[in-house]
């Protein structure tokens, strides 16, 4: 079920998502979403590469936008479990770019594979995420 995301990016100019430069791209038609981030001084170490914190909160910004994609208007989706495997360094003044897919959608529960990677496909991270789906009260 693919929604227009005007209201969802309504929201986006004060959060997370726009803090760390967080873009998100077009889903593909298997469902597949994707989004960029850029390795600069908002999601870097003090050692000039990308800061694993940056790199979950990518995850699991993905998984979020992911999930309410496929929620009812009257449901929205909350990160309930992040864990994630840092497989190489990433230098400042490079982006990097996030596949999800969803493996698992419940009444309840959403869990998604996450994989982050450089522009020429070296994997940087393998991280899951869980979303819980709540009803707007």
């Amino acid at each position: 079920m693919m929604k227009d995301t005007a209201t969802e990016r309504a929201y986006l100019g004060h959060s997370m998502e726009d803090n760390l430069g967080i873009v998100f791209l077009p889903t593909d038609a298997d469902g597949t979403t994707h989004a960029e981030m850029p390795v600069d001084h908002r999601t870097c170490q003090p050692y000039g590469t990308l800061h694993g914190g940056a790199s979950l909160a990518l995850a699991e910004s993905l998984a979020g936008h992911g999930s309410w994609e496929h929620c009812a208007p009257n449901e929205i989706p909350f990160g309930m479990q992040v864990s994630g495997n840092h497989i190489a360094p990433v230098k400042v003044g490079n982006k990097v770019y996030a596949s999800g897919r969803l493996v698992h959608k419940g009444s309840t529960t959403h869990i998604w594979d996450i994989t982050i990677t450089t522009l020429t496909g070296k994997l940087v991270a393998s991280i899951r995420v869980v979303n819980y789906i709540i009803r707007k009260k």
